[in-house]
């Protein structure tokens, strides 16, 4: 019998009664305060707090509430804190010593401050300007000290050839070179014949066929070549580059090296970026190759340009200079495409999500610099005559 009222004393709505006690307020809370009665608690609550500064004593009395919960005692809290004003602090009385320590830990929690002034459109976009100038700063000196990293490092395995971990990197060369044979030749012979084939459709408008040779061979081996060659080194190696690196981080497996006495630049960076900068210009002189098949195959096919003719032509087009720079291109295309995965995969935290952000940010940052690093060359190579 007792149990079954217990139980229905437990299961009754909440409500908060007001009672008047001389010059003061009582408000008599009962039944159960729990988040099972959200919106009646909501509405309760709310209709109380309009009684703030209507009398100079209120007391909230709590010792016919059944049952209290997280929710009900941040109501109670929050409608004691309403309601005191000028001074005078809204007492809670009737606390058992079940829920005397709740209310302790809710009253203990800070209110929030006022909300920010909003800013004006201007300078929310100030606001960002900096921030993303202040991040490329912080890209820049990071860059910078992992090149200065790996330079130590290649250097410490120079005075002790013994340290050189070749294993790794011939395993580092399959992966980005040998592995990337198919794709690279594939996607370079395409563009080789799309290139030829534009240029045969608008030159054939001047009656100039045969100048599409010229223009097939200075682009794919000065610049188209090497550039398409990078992006796609620096969409497959260097995000993998990073996503490895980052896993290694999250597990803590960087951390266990530096325990063992082992350098991580020297162990899991340095055999990566030999491994890019000997990879990349092999897969330049191949897609080079590539992409000048194609274009012969299409000038023979489609513009009526024989082989021969084709040959002929290509040698009186180009040199070895032009040769020369795309070869000088790719290897420091390669450096920067491996210190910015490298950079990235070691600034992962511990959350996939913060992997997927840095993988991104290395595949793009990676394409940028590379578009950027090709301006640079260009301008050079102009202003000496090559």
């Amino acid at each position: 019998m007792n149990n079954a009222r217990a139980q229905e004393q437990v299961l009754s709505g909440p409500t908060l009664e007001q009672i008047a006690k001389g010059d003061g307020l009582a408000l008599c809370a009962a039944g159960s305060w729990t988040a099972r009665f959200a919106p009646a608690l909501e509405q309760i609550v709310a209709e109380a707090e309009k009684l703030t500064g209507s009398r100079p004593n209120i007391f909230i009395d709590v010792s016919q509430v059944s049952k209290l919960d997280t929710f009900g005692a941040w109501l109670i809290e929050r409608l004691r804190r309403t309601l005191t004003h000028g001074g005078i602090e809204a007492q809670i009385a009737g606390l058992s010593a079940n829920y005397a320590s709740l209310v302790g830990e809710v009253r203990r929690v800070e209110p929030a401050g006022p909300p920010a002034a909003s800013e004006s459109a201007i300078l929310g976009v100030l606001d960002r300007i900096g921030r993303a100038i202040y991040g490329v700063g912080d890209t820049f000196f990071a860059l910078i000290g992992m090149m200065g990293a790996v330079l130590t490092a290649w250097l410490r395995v120079f005075v002790r050839p013994s340290t050189f971990r070749l294993t790794s990197t011939v395993h580092h060369l399959q992966q980005v070179c040998w592995n990337a044979v198919p794709i690279v030749v594939l996607i370079t012979f395409l563009i080789g014949c799309i290139v030829a084939q534009q240029g045969i459709f608008h030159f054939r408008k001047f009656g100039a066929d045969v100048f599409v040779v010229d223009m097939l061979g200075l682009l794919v081996l000065r610049e188209l070549g090497v550039l398409l060659v990078a992006i796609m080194v620096a969409g497959r190696s260097g995000s993998a580059y990073t996503a490895e690196l980052g896993s290694m981080k999250m597990r803590e497996e960087i951390d266990a090296l530096r325990t063992m006495g082992f350098d991580p630049i020297e162990v899991l960076i340095l055999p990566r970026m030999i491994a890019l900068v000997i990879g990349l210009p092999i897969l330049t002189f191949l897609g080079g190759m590539a992409a000048l098949y194609g274009g012969g195959l299409v000038a023979w096919l489609y513009g009526g340009v024989d082989p021969e003719a084709f040959l002929s032509r290509l040698r009186d087009a180009i040199s070895i200079n032009h040769f020369l720079v795309g070869m000088i291109k790719a290897p420091v295309m390669a450096l920067v495409i491996g210190i910015v995965a490298c950079v990235e995969g070691l600034a992962v935290q511990g959350s996939a999500e913060s992997l997927g952000q840095h993988t991104t940010s290395s595949v793009v940052k990676g394409i940028f610099l590379v578009i950027v690093m090709d301006g640079v060359f260009a301008i050079f190579f102009a202003s000496i005559g090559i």
